[in-house]
């Protein structure tokens, strides 16, 4: 019977790999058992029968490459039709995300207390440069519109974009913007003011707290703490009362309308830890006035009756005589006088 006739030799990237990948036990199996047959035995064709010797030594060439962790080959046999990215384009890519790596772990870091806009701020800044850095690539050159188009709008998920968004969504619910000065270049000094106050404060509070022993239930007095921390704790308070108005925040329901996360966690602490854990009360320096004022409005009522009743018009009760006692009266006069 003839033998069918051996294909002819193809070339190229596609059937290169799947020769290698449908060869790859084989040449295993040779370099574990030492030996392949390749004569014929049986009547049966043997493997170099099948292929040339110059396609063997390629063959066992590009299987080498991949037990060793080469690869498929050099970037220059893929199709030419394979999406990459030039050069250029790839250094963006890789700017933009090692940014964004520095600044996620930042973020997750500051989390808790909140430090998000004192700590991350320049991370911030930096991923916004270099977004804005692929996003003026977009020119009149076709390179610089395929540099572009393939970073921000080659995909449905567009990846970059999400990313960018995701960290302006959260620096403005955060409202970073207010902790920073016009520029964002720095922290304003009323924040740098305010942190430091509530540093002294938390200070305050340790100091005074290490006279009690430590133990699995917490003291019950906390009357030094409340003492010698009132004063720190009072400036504190005003001065985050002051940054409010400032800032025109007095209306804390509408949105947008707070103090960056970073000043609202911070008296958030210091006002928990002052009232529910120190039992602590703000003494007013107005208490007499206060008093006095309360007292004077309940007594309004009173007053306002008692002058009513003493400089009311009092009526007079007058006698009315009837008419016939009167005729008679005066008729009885005149028979006296006649007589």
């Amino acid at each position: 019977m003839a033998r069918a006739a051996v294909p002819a030799r193809r070339s190229g990237w596609p059937w290169r790999w799947l020769r290698t990948l449908l060869l790859l036990p084989l040449l295993r199996w040779r370099s574990t058992l030492g030996a392949l047959p390749f004569g014929s035995s049986g009547g049966q064709p043997g493997f170099a029968e099948l292929l040339s010797e110059q396609q063997l030594l390629e063959v066992q060439d590009l299987t080498m490459s991949l037990l060793q962790g080469r690869g498929l080959g050099p970037l220059s046999l893929l199709p030419p039709d394979l999406p990459d990215l030039e050069p250029e384009c790839r250094e963006l890519l890789m700017d933009f995300a090692n940014s964004s790596a520095e600044l996620i772990g930042c973020m997750v870091r500051s989390a808790r207390p909140v430090r998000l806009c004192q700590t991350c701020y320049p991370l911030f800044q930096q991923v916004a440069s270099k977004m804005d850095n692929i996003s003026r690539n977009v020119g009149n050159t076709s390179e610089s519109q395929r540099c572009a188009g393939s970073l921000l709008m080659a995909d449905r998920m567009q990846i970059v974009v999400m990313v960018s968004e995701f960290f302006n969504t959260t620096w403005q619910e955060a409202n970073c913007a207010n902790c920073l000065t016009n520029d964002s270049d720095d922290l304003s000094n009323n924040t740098e003011y305010f942190l430091s106050l509530f540093n002294k404060t938390l200070a305050c509070f340790e100091h005074n707290l290490q006279g009690h022993t430590y133990s699995l239930l917490p003291p019950k007095n906390y009357s030094e703490v409340c003492k010698n921390c009132n004063d720190a704790y009072k400036n504190l308070s005003l001065l985050y009362s002051e940054m409010q108005k400032m800032n025109g925040l007095e209306n804390k329901a509408e949105p947008g309308t707070h103090l960056c996360i970073d000043v609202e966690d911070a008296m958030n602490i210091t006002r928990k830890l002052w009232s529910r854990t120190f039992k602590c009360s703000v003494t007013c320096s107005d208490t007499v006035s206060v008093v006095a004022v309360s007292v004077f409005i309940l007594f309004l009522p009173v007053v306002f009756y008692l002058s009513s009743f003493l400089h009311s018009e009092q009526k007079k009760r007058k006698l009315i005589l009837p008419k016939r006692l009167k005729s008679s009266t005066s008729f009885s006069n005149i028979q006296e006088n006649y007589t």
